[in-house]
């Protein structure tokens, strides 16, 4: 293969890349054109789908993120303690368990946990709907298909992925505190004040906020790759697939931006 097919290919994979952004800033717009106007022209995102995603999306995924949130608690406990005791300052460990909970670990692990549980499902779901044309009928019953099949989601999204969050934060900063009052004798109301003196508002909505990017890009990738299938019901699987794994990368990416760009500011 020469450098000109290798240039070409790369020109081809940018432009995609390209056109693929641009068309999630316009689903986007669009999405929140409808949320906010939608009402003044009569067609208001339905309140019944908004509900039932928040539902899929945030109640039944609270036994899961319950886990993974107490797990990752007691893991930071554990290397934290490890860590400092190697400095005599094993109490300073409330510290780092209560900014890395708040401000990376509950956003991150919540976000790659509704990716790939609620944005595959919103992939295959709009894949299997424009494989069997039911998008191209409701273009022709006058229905809009963004406010009808991507507006509901992404409010949901956008409400259900920061409660998510908060509650993951709760929950990790609990087990950490059994963690360490087995562990140093540091009782549960001591380690409640000092994370509570030590953490402050903004903290907390640093995590909030990242929560919140992460539903909408959540939202605009399982939507792109869901409307976007080409083929068949074979292919329902590999864009779900596709969905998830750009999902996370995409989440990944964004924590990362967001944390250099907070602590430069």
């Amino acid at each position: 293969m020469s450098i000109l097919d290798h240039l070409e290919r790369t020109g081809q994979r940018v432009t995609q890349g390209v056109a693929t952004i641009g068309l999630g800033g316009a689903l986007f717009a669009e999405s929140l054109h409808w949320i906010l106007f939608g009402h003044l022209k009569k067609q208001p995102v339905r309140f019944s789908a908004v509900v039932g995603q928040i539902m899929e999306i945030g109640i039944r995924a609270l036994p899961i993120v319950t886990v993974l949130s107490a797990t990752i608690g007691v893991m930071l406990a554990i290397q934290g303690i490890h860590t400092l005791r190697m400095f005599s300052a094993e109490s300073k460990v409330v510290i780092g368990v209560a900014l890395s909970v708040v401000r990376e670990f509950s956003p991150l692990i919540t976000g790659i946990l509704v990716a790939g549980r609620s944005g595959s499902a919103l992939a295959a779901r709009l894949g299997t709907m424009t494989i069997n044309q039911e998008v191209d009928a409701l273009t022709v019953m006058a229905i809009n298909p963004v406010r009808f099949l991507m507006a509901p989601p992404l409010l949901a999204m956008v409400i259900a992925l920061p409660a998510l969050t908060f509650f993951s934060d709760v929950i990790a900063l609990f087990a950490a505190g059994l963690y360490v009052e087995m562990d140093l004798g540091l009782s549960l109301s001591a380690y409640a004040l000092q994370t509570i003196d030590f953490l402050s508002v903004d903290d907390l909505m640093h995590g909030l906020g990242k929560s919140m990017i992460f539903a909408v890009l959540i939202t605009l990738v399982g939507v792109i790759n869901g409307a976007s299938i080409r083929g068949g019901a074979e292919e329902v699987g590999k864009v779900t697939t596709q969905a998830v794994v750009q999902s996370i990368a995409a989440i990944v990416i964004t924590d990362m931006i967001f944390a250099f760009v907070m602590t430069r500011v």
